[in-house]
């Protein structure tokens, strides 16, 4: 299938098909899309929408946030997960307010040099927020090339050598269109051709499709290693903490949080691996409160 017609087939499915989601809507300012990035690494995006809502009435703009304590960041992060990205996102609106007069980097290269942000996040917010044409590929899109292009039943671990260029010879040449192909792949890998149970009846490029022409072959792919269980992890022991510490603006003495980790290796693994992340900061003997 030409790339043309490959391209044509997501958009036009995308036309009739995305959701209604905050940042895809007129006038969503390029601080929201660069905070809604930051929020879906990782985290579903039925988690995200309430939090992002929160997070950009409370500070509309990098400066507001700028303006806090890093561990405000952290409070209002709650339960959206690996709550490093709330350090790093505050890093990044000091550096914006700083070194940007306040406003969101438009290129690549600039937005490359702000904190947290790397190749995939630094090409979204120019896609999606300012129009600009880029290949953007995160895990659905390279699910899809994987099956539809390349015959594969998954995508291997992520390779930005292999996967820009991928989805650089699929993109449409007209900017406006680039950015509709961009979060079409996005949106037919996260509703149609998802990871565990792909619906190829629903499928736009399901009569081209690769992998689906071959049979559906279980080819061995390289994939990412499968993280451990939450369940009695030391990430369900910082989790602990951290919830303890976000309910109250005044510092905790080590006794109380511990009664949220009964575990004392664990308990002391989490508070070790937080302090060192910068996540809470001693201010006392054995007393801790965020950043």
């Amino acid at each position: 299938m030409p790339a043309t017609a490959f391209a044509a087939a997501v958009v036009d499915w995308f036309a009739l098909h995305a959701r209604d989601l905050p940042w895809r809507r007129p006038g969503f300012p390029p601080w929201g899309t660069l905070v809604s990035e930051f929020m879906l690494q990782q985290t579903p995006v039925v988690r995200v929408i309430p939090r992002l809502d929160e997070w950009l009435t409370r500070w509309p703009e990098p400066a507001a946030l700028a303006a806090e304590a890093p561990g405000e960041a952290v409070r209002a992060w709650q339960s959206l997960g690996y709550p490093r990205r709330a350090l790093r996102l505050h890093a990044c609106a000091v550096a914006i307010t700083e070194e940007h007069d306040g406003i969101v980097p438009r290129d690549v290269p600039t937005l490359l040099g702000l904190p947290g942000i790397g190749d995939y996040t630094a090409r979204a917010i120019a896609v999606f927020a300012y129009g600009d044409r880029h290949p953007v590929v995160d895990t659905n899109i390279r699910r899809v090339i994987a099956r539809a292009v390349e015959g594969l039943p998954d995508a291997a671990a992520p390779n930005a050598k292999r996967d820009l260029p991928a989805m650089t010879a699929l993109l449409p040449d007209d900017d406006g269109d680039a950015a509709r192909f961009n979060a079409g792949m996005m949106e037919l890998g996260a509703l149609i051709c998802t990871a565990r149970s792909p619906k190829c009846d629903l499928c736009p490029l399901a009569a081209q499709c690769a992998w689906r022409a071959a049979g559906y072959p279980e080819l061995e792919v390289a994939r990412r290693p499968v993280q451990k269980a939450y369940e009695g992890s030391d990430r369900q022991a910082r989790g602990a903490v951290l919830r303890v510490l976000r309910a109250t603006e005044h510092p905790v003495p080590g006794s109380r949080l511990g009664e949220a980790v009964t575990d004392p290796a664990r308990y002391g693994r989490a508070v070790a691996g937080l302090l060192a992340d910068g996540l809470i900061v001693a201010v006392g003997d054995d007393v801790f409160a965020l950043p």
